[in-house]
């Protein structure tokens, strides 16, 4: 697999199970060449993921990330191996340590040093068999990377990254760490509405951006980016939201779709904001940024 194009991240559990086949059928049939499933107390991404790939024929379904904590390195391994094979090739693993809150408080594990956590997690992973008929490639794994420790990790015993809540600025710098031959897999929240001062109010209250921007790792990682504390008070700063969402008319997203390419992502998943707050897909956008 090379990923390549663009493709869609999107939370499904606010549709039926097979409404979430016919999204990703519809996706499929306008250009998308991926859909990215995140893991955050819904539905199993595994699960999930089983049964659109059964349902598509070209689509590519990835974790936007599947949780370390979830499940031990052999079952993820066995998990990914499982759906490559049977898949032919069309899925990609996408992992990462999430977050303390959602470890500790949601999972009730011990939430450890993140590198140390996933040197230990990728470790385990390599060491795991897999019994079974084996895809006929490796299947390709991607990390979960912010800071650059993580990006060398992802670099070194990966076959890429997986940024998310992240501006052109960090996809330089990811790709400047990663070098070439190792997949870039941007995340990129996009809300389409020309009126300026309503896409900032429909962008306050996304839970997507309202509940990420509280968590450290994404907040140290836009600092790392030059943004400041003061931008995170007060409802958070034009400034900050601009930067983490892609807004306004079409031309205007594509432009900044196109500065995540031109700094170096191979493959740019866009995740639409629903303009009224809805958990279901919002057509209008994926129609107009639809590759075909």
């Amino acid at each position: 697999m090379k990923l390549t194009g663009r493709g869609v991240w999107f939370y499904p559990d606010g549709l039926t199970s097979d409404g979430v086949v016919d999204f990703a059928k519809r996706i499929e049939a306008m250009g998308y060449s991926a859909l990215w499933l995140p893991e955050a107390g819904g539905r199993d991404p595994f699960a999930l993921a089983a049964r659109l790939l059964d349902h598509t024929s070209q689509l590519v379904v990835a974790t936007g990330i599947a949780n370390i904590y979830a499940r031990d390195a052999a079952a993820m391994k066995a998990a990914q191996y499982t759906l490559a094979e049977q898949s032919g090739d069309r899925f990609l693993l996408g992992i990462g340590v999430s977050h303390r809150l959602l470890v500790e408080d949601v999972r009730g594990h011990s939430y450890g040093p993140p590198l140390g956590a996933m040197r230990a997690f990728l470790d385990a992973y390599e060491a795991a068999d897999y019994g079974a008929v084996a895809p006929d490639a490796r299947p390709l794994t991607v990390l979960a990377a912010l800071g650059p420790r993580m990006l060398e990790l992802a670099r070194d015993r990966a076959d890429g990254a997986h940024p998310y809540m992240v501006t052109p600025e960090h996809t330089r710098m990811a790709r400047a760490t990663l070098g070439l031959g190792r997949l870039l897999c941007t995340e990129q929240k996009v809300l389409l509405e020309s009126d300026r001062a309503k896409a900032f109010s429909i962008s306050r209250s996304a839970a997507a951006l309202a509940m990420g921007l509280t968590l450290p790792n994404y907040r140290r990682s836009l600092m790392r980016l030059g943004f400041e504390e003061a931008d995170f008070e007060n409802g958070l700063s034009d400034r900050l939201v601009e930067g983490v969402v892609a807004m306004g008319e079409a031309a205007e997203i594509e432009s900044r779709l196109t500065a995540h390419v031109e700094a170096g992502a191979d493959h740019v998943c866009i995740h639409p904001m629903h303009p009224e707050g809805k958990s279901e897909p919002d057509w209008a956008t994926l129609e107009a940024l639809a590759p075909s």
